[in-house]
């Protein structure tokens, strides 16, 4: 099999780094729209994007250079949300990305021979789910002005962060089935590599 170089990965790694720094400054930002102040930041619009980026890289390479992408994206990101973000969140963030994507591209790996959309989709949602619990409790539990009640849609109160997860997480399932648009356009392009390298003539 085709061992990636460095140059192979650096799309990859310089696309996942890029996702999550940018989502580390996002979800700090809530979004004023329509009234969902209390209930969704912009973090939750980019932060999907990283299990495309993963699930196309398992696709290509399989589970194990995919695995290594996540090390890597991880390390990166994380050095640099320390930069641009507070402690709390960068240790938030690189917590529940390594371990939800991780998740993710094990729920692939084993989806990965049935029906096209089946393991990106159901990845992407088991991993974002936990993501998405390990990094709100983890940035914003206990914080006083995180933890302020709010009414939820109206009725039952709850701290503003457990609202802002609930929000998250259901933009990031609108996403994860949005995504699929763009990985079975890409379906055609970027083949797993046994597939993709020339067969030896006979």
């Amino acid at each position: 099999m085709l061992i990636p170089d460095f140059r192979t990965l650096a799309l990859p790694v310089v696309a996942m780094t890029l996702v999550v720094v940018a989502s580390n400054i996002l979800v700090q930002h809530p979004f004023m729209y329509w009234g969902l102040g209390d209930y969704l930041t912009w973090g939750a619009f980019t932060y999907p994007v990283s299990f495309l980026v993963t699930d196309l890289t398992n696709r290509r390479y399989g589970v194990g250079v995919a695995r290594k992408l996540v090390i890597v994206g991880f390390v990166i990101a994380v050095a640099l949300s320390f930069a641009l973000a507070t402690p709390r969140i960068a240790i938030a963030s690189g917590t529940a990305f390594l371990v939800g994507q991780l998740l993710d591209v094990s729920v692939f790996n084993q989806l990965r021979r049935q029906t096209w959309w089946r393991a990106p989709l159901v990845g992407s949602v088991v991993g974002s789910a936990l993501d998405t619990l390990l990094f709100f409790s983890i940035a914003f539990a206990g914080d006083p002005e995180m933890s302020v009640m709010i009414p939820f849609l109206g009725q039952h109160p709850m701290a503003l962060w457990q609202s802002l997860a609930i929000s998250d997480f259901a933009v990031k399932l609108v996403i994860a089935l949005l995504a699929l648009l763009p990985y079975g356009a890409l379906m055609a392009v970027i083949l797993p590599v046994e597939k993709a390298e020339p067969q030896p003539a006979r």
